[in-house]
């Protein structure tokens, strides 16, 4: 299968007043970078992945910077032909997936939460490393804790630091209730990267349940859906379900042996998240995450 050059399947949405979404991914016997697995293909690409833009007037604030230097180059053109002459970045979490691109705003203030500055420095020479690597890894060079409101133009953005899916996310509020979500959320299910903590990441969704959202835009869903406004707060109920069924599987057989569909049908039959195979991957790696950290 010859590789699409880096980049060519990226596509622009609209999905609210003031916020882009740059989405690629979930593009049918496509491959990026190699034939080989890597994280760049076997994840972002074909669970498809969004990084996101919020303007106002002449400033921007990016939600992350993609999977290369093409996508986050492409992300910076695309802002500064729109008239923006101001613009920062905002982490949500660590992963490779959501970093790479950095290099390519270093010029920029990036802000991420104090602990994912601490764990991408831990974890640079990995990064740096990896399959792809993200070399240079370009760290935040302003960080916060707890929540922070910043103004991108006349708009204020809150960033809330939560302990969901990766113990440093950090999720973006605007004042009309739309969630920029990171990895907190993703359709249809979680992907488990520390199945230690699903306890802990339980009680981060009962109080993001809590929160008076009106829609939900994820780094990792459909195209159609984000294209659409965003997902329905009922993603959390969805989500905080999927991660109790996880842990209620380790010392349950028959519900560890099912499939995605059968594991939260109540949730695909209700619409608040869309089936989609390649996740059935990401359930049994999940499903054995949590069987090992038990």
């Amino acid at each position: 299968m010859p590789l699409a050059p880096m980049g060519s399947t990226l596509r622009m949405l609209r999905p609210a007043p003031h916020v882009l979404a740059f989405y690629d991914g979930r593009v049918p016997d496509t491959r990026l970078w190699s034939e080989e697995p890597n994280w760049l293909d076997d994840g972002a690409y074909a669970l498809g992945i969004a990084s996101y833009a919020i303007l106002e007037g002449a400033e921007a604030l990016v939600y992350d910077t993609h999977i290369s230097l093409p996508h986050a180059r492409f992300i910076r053109r695309t802002l500064e032909e729109m008239g923006v002459r101001h613009m920062r970045v905002v982490l949500s979490h660590w992963h490779d997936d959501h970093v790479a691109g950095n290099e390519v705003f270093a010029d920029c203030e990036i802000l991420a939460n104090a602990l994912t500055a601490d764990i991408l420095r831990d974890k640079q020479a990995k990064l740096e490393s990896g399959d792809p690597p993200i070399r240079p890894l370009i760290l935040p060079n302003r960080t916060f804790s707890g929540e922070i409101t910043l103004q991108v133009g006349a708009l204020p953005v809150t960033l809330r630091q939560m302990d969901i899916h990766s113990c440093d996310g950090t999720v973006v509020l605007l004042p009309d209730g739309l969630l920029l979500a990171g990895d907190t959320l993703e359709d249809p299910i979680t992907y488990v990267d520390e199945p230690e903590r699903l306890a802990i990441h339980l009680e981060g969704l009962a109080e993001m349940a809590r929160w008076p959202l009106s829609r939900i835009l994820p780094n990792h869903g459909s195209a159609e859906v984000i294209a659409a406004g965003g997902y329905q707060p009922d993603l959390i109920a969805a989500t905080r379900r999927y991660v109790e069924r996880l842990i209620a599987a380790r010392t349950d057989p028959g519900l560890a042996a099912r499939d995605l569909r059968a594991f939260v049908p109540e949730d695909f039959a209700s619409g608040a998240i869309g089936y989609f195979a390649p996740y059935e991957a990401v359930h049994r790696q999940n499903l054995a995450a949590v069987t090992e950290a038990s």
